[in-house]
C-alpha cells in the first residue's frame, strides 16, 4: 500500500488528536496535539488497516532559528513503518518552550527507550512516565542540552569522575540470573 494511502486512511477514521494529516516529501504526515500522543501511537500500532509496528528513530526539533516559523520552539517527530502494509508516517507533536515535555511510549515500542532518552539528553525533552529518563551521551554532570540553538558551540564540560552506566547493565545482567565478579569486588 502506498504512503499516500496512509492520508485517505487516516482522514477515514478520523482520529480523535489528530490536528492535521498530509502528504509531503513522499510522507504522510500527522500533527498530533502532545496531550493524545499516547492514544494517537496505541491507536496507530493496534488498528489492523495501519499496523504500524515499527518505531524507526524520534527526533527532537528546535525550530527557534527556523525560517518559515512553526507553531512552537520545539517539536517531536516519531517516525513509524507498517511492516504488514509496507507504509511510513511521520507523527508530529508541538510542544511549549516553557515545559517541552510529552508522555512516553516507552512501554510501546521497546526501543523508545533509549530514543526518548537521546532527545532528553541533547534537546531537554522530558518524557513523562518515563522509567529511567537520564544522560545517555552526555555524561552525568553535563549542564544543559548541546543540540538547542542557544546552547554555546563553544562550551566546553569535563567529567571529574567517571559515569560508566553499569548500573543498567548490572540490573539488567541480575534479572537473567548474571551476577558481575568485578563490581561486587567494591562493594
Amino acid at each position: 500500500m502506498a504512503d499516500s494511502m496512509v492520508v485517505t486512511i487516516l482522514q477515514q477514521k478520523g482520529i480523535e488528536g489528530i490536528q492535521e494529516i498530509f502528504h509531503e516529501h513522499e510522507l504522510c504526515n500527522v500533527i498530533v496535539q502532545p496531550d493524545e500522543i499516547r492514544r494517537v501511537m496505541q491507536f496507530l500500532k493496534g488498528d489492523p488497516d495501519l499496523k504500524f509496528n515499527m518505531l524507526i528513530d524520534i527526533v527532537a526539533i528546535d525550530y527557534s532559528a527556523y525560517p518559515h516559523g512553526k507553531q512552537a520552539r520545539f517539536g517531536i517527530v516519531y517516525h513509524l513503518k507498517s511492516l504488514a502494509h509496507n507504509m511510513r508516517l511521520a507523527v508530529r507533536a508541538f510542544l511549549d518552550e516553557a515545559r517541552p515535555q510529552i508522555d512516553s511510549i516507552h512501554d510501546l515500542y521497546n526501543n523508545a527507550d533509549w530514543l526518548e532518552r537521546e532527545c532528553w539528553d541533547q534537546m531537554g525533552i522530558r518524557f513523562l512516565g518515563h522509567p529511567n529518563l537520564k544522560r545517555l551521551l552526555n555524561h552525568k554532570d553535563f549542564i544543559g542540552h548541546p543540540l538547542r540553538k542557544d546552547y554555546p558551540i563553544d562550551r566546553r564540560q569535563w567529567l571529574e569522575e567517571p559515569d560508566d552506566l553499569m548500573d543498567e547493565m548490572e540490573r539488567k545482567l541480575l534479572e537473567k540470573g548474571i551476577r558481575l565478579a568485578v563490581r561486587n569486588e567494591r562493594e
